[in-house]
């Protein structure tokens, strides 16, 4: 396939911190590319220096063949932004910031509104487009924000955690039309700390923890290896001490961990009989408030392959309804 974008060994540095730590990945023309991490991981650092708005201390990075580094300005004519905060006017309309907005990338007067009330039928906020920025919705803001970043039609979209904080009729929203851009063959780079939002929209993946990427592959690849696993959580009245020890030891060829809850998570390459299982733990006085099987996913393969639980990929974002 073609590529579209080049990272080589780039590397940013605060303070003497190191930020982002020697990556090195390639995006495809057309592709739908995630960036998977934790908060803090440096998503965010690595957008910046791919859109022009950070100088790495070192490495190289192309998009369409232009050094992003060397000619900046040149290279922004392909690529539309959607920062994590909105970057748009609150004392401004809706149509009045997307009118703007073309401007600033050169649209012919004529062709602004024409473009503009494009997208805000395209993002059903046409309802909206003579109100205020700063009296729209949290959803409604980011519908906007990202209409603003394809004003110009760019090839290549960078999307900085595009459904954090929003309700979830709005993410939903957002997905939708993320998957319809891509459709249209827009190249979108996704960072995210949704692992099932990387796992449903993206490609490919790229896993970044504390600046260094972990693995880049596509999807199809990262589920392969557990698409054959089994496992079921079982939920319990009570828990003593010994109770981990005992059922691993009456079931040695299944793997037993215990989870916050009262949950107990059982691994196996083979199918679970359940029956057994309820029955040594109802002998022991736990009664078994619930049992399910669990569809193995790249929740998975992250906690695997970086040894982070999916619970701390959430600190310090807010993700009030924010389900998929």
């Amino acid at each position: 396939m073609e590529e579209i974008m080049r990272v080589n060994k780039l590397t940013k540095t605060y303070d003497g911190l190191v930020a982002v730590d020697c990556i090195s990945f390639h995006v495809n023309r057309g592709e739908l590319f995630g960036f998977l991490g934790p908060n803090g991981a440096g998503k965010t650092t690595t957008i910046k220096m791919l859109t022009g708005l950070a100088k790495p201390a070192s490495g190289t990075a192309y998009i369409d063949g232009i050094d992003i580094c060397e000619y900046p300005k040149k290279a922004q004519q392909l690529i539309g932004v959607v920062p994590d905060e909105s970057n748009l006017y609150p004392e401004l309309t809706g149509l009045e910031n997307l009118s703007f907005c073309a401007s600033l990338y050169g649209l012919r007067k004529e062709e602004r509104k024409a473009r503009a009330r494009e997208l805000l039928e395209m993002f059903n906020l046409c309802d909206a487009a003579n109100r205020k920025f700063e009296t729209y919705s949290k959803g409604m803001k980011r519908k906007l924000t990202i209409a603003a970043g394809i004003i110009h039609q760019p090839p290549v979209l960078f999307l900085d955690e595009p459904t954090t904080g929003i309700d979830i009729a709005s993410a939903r929203q957002i997905r939708k039309l993320i998957s319809k851009l891509h459709r249209n063959g827009t190249t979108i780079f996704l960072t995210t700390h949704y692992i099932e939002e990387a796992e449903r929209l993206c490609n490919r993946i790229a896993f970044i923890v504390k600046g260094k990427i972990i693995r880049v592959d596509k999807v199809s690849n990262l589920l392969q290896p557990i698409k054959d696993d089994h496992i079921m959580e079982i939920s319990l009245s009570a828990v003593n001490g010994s109770l981990l020890h005992e059922v691993s030891a009456s079931f040695p060829y299944y793997s037993f961990e215990s989870l916050p809850g009262q949950v107990f998570r059982i691994n196996s390459k083979e199918p679970i009989p359940v029956s057994p299982i309820i029955n040594f733990f109802e002998d022991r006085g736990s009664e078994v408030k619930e049992a399910k099987r669990i569809v193995p996913s790249l929740e998975d393969v992250f906690v695997k392959i970086t040894g982070i639980e999916a619970s701390e990929m959430e600190n310090g974002k807010s993700r009030r309804g924010n389900k998929l």
